[in-house]
């Protein structure tokens, strides 16, 4: 069978390669064209377009970058007529990619919506678009499986990959000498994946290494980008490693995390985390008078309650950072709450193999 996959950022990467890699487990003559990144072009050959040169987000943003998106969904469409797929599977990215699924079921594909659009959050009126385009929805947080049953959608939970990939993780025990670091304790600093979210994120992080001299910072460095980028913010208490950020949260004592994908790994890992998110500030404007739910961080959201401290754009400073920094070490006084609330959360993942899981429900769609 022929794939057409499209993820448009880091996580979508990540997510997208596991979806592969379940796939060419029960199709070994299964073809693959793809936007994505380095990890789904590790599962197989067919990378057409790499997520960091077509990453945008922000409601401004995007705005200023229209006729860029704009051309990169016609050249899109464009690959998808020319591989003439058996499939088009969608992945996150729902601005660029509920366009495509129109696309598509004009064009007589079958669709997959493998991460589905967050309407739960907001733009609820997406739910008919899903509706009227896509064949197959699954899904990777409980919590969704209730929501969408309101919608005439075949939507599927399939459990989530992150927990599956997390459980099989094993920490180099060479980690620190391979990447020379020292004995001091580690905490992981996750400041985003797009150039506009670690612009805002990592100023507050770096400050906050400068009042634990006794700890040393890594930052999980986004593969989208280089060590060039990154070089105001090293010092010698603060140092990047990229490709591992799974090595560094396990390394770890506690973890600074930019809200998304990220902050539900870490909990995955059992780290101990403060999430924080700062956006353009007309954006974050627009953003709360569309947004309807109460939390920001997928730990929270799955959980339903502030299971891990949330610092959100004037929060997100020095001050409030130290003191929820300070509560999640070692003897900090919401260590221990914290880490009893992962394990509620674990138990909600436990007992799907998502890969396994969604490659059989596309194989059933194409079959039917």
């Amino acid at each position: 069978m022929k794939y057409f996959l499209i993820a448009g950022e880091a996580s979508g990467d990540l997510l997208g390669a596991s979806l592969m890699e379940g796939i060419i487990a029960i199709d070994h003559k299964a073809e693959f064209n793809f936007w994505g990144g380095d990890l789904m072009q590790a599962q197989a050959p067919g990378l057409l377009q790499h997520y960091k040169e077509i990453n945008i987000m922000g409601f401004v943003e995007v705005l200023m970058n229209i006729r860029t998106i704009k051309n990169n969904i016609n050249r899109c469409k464009q690959q998808v007529l020319d591989f003439a797929p058996d499939i088009l599977i969608l992945i996150d990215y729902p601005g660029f990619n509920m366009r495509l699924a129109a696309f598509g079921k004009e064009k007589g594909l079958k669709t997959c919506y493998f991460i589905a659009p967050k309407i739960w959050a907001w733009n609820e009126n997406r739910g008919f678009k899903l509706e009227k385009y896509i064949d197959l929805l699954l899904l990777i947080f409980p919590f969704e499986e209730s929501y969408f049953k309101k919608w005439k959608v075949n939507a599927k939970y399939i459990g989530n990959p992150l927990y599956n990939q997390t459980l099989q993780f094993k920490l180099d025990a060479n980690f620190r000498e391979k990447n020379a670091l020292s004995q001091k304790p580690i905490i992981a600093l996750l400041p985003g994946s797009r150039k506009q979210e670690i612009k805002r994120m990592l100023p507050n992080m770096v400050l906050l290494a400068k009042e634990y001299p006794n700890y040393q910072f890594i930052i999980a460095g986004s593969p989208g980008l280089n060590q060039e980028f990154y070089s105001n913010y090293l010092n010698e208490n603060v140092k990047i490693i990229f490709n591992e950020t799974r090595s560094i949260l396990a390394a770890s004592e506690a973890a600074v995390v930019c809200s998304g994908t990220a902050s539900l790994e870490t909990a995955f890992m059992n780290i101990p985390q403060v999430v924080a998110y700062a956006a353009q500030p007309l954006t974050y404007l627009i953003a709360t008078s569309f947004v309807k739910v109460k939390y920001a961080s997928l730990v929270n959201l799955n959980l339903n309650r502030e299971a891990v401290k949330e610092l959100i754009q004037k929060d997100y400073n020095l001050e409030k950072l130290k003191e929820e920094f300070q509560a999640i070490i070692l003897g900090g006084t919401k260590r221990e709450m914290v880490l009893n609330e992962y394990k509620t959360l674990n138990q909600m993942f436990s007992d799907k193999n998502a890969s396994a899981m969604a490659a059989e429900e596309i194989k059933k769609l194409l079959q039917a």
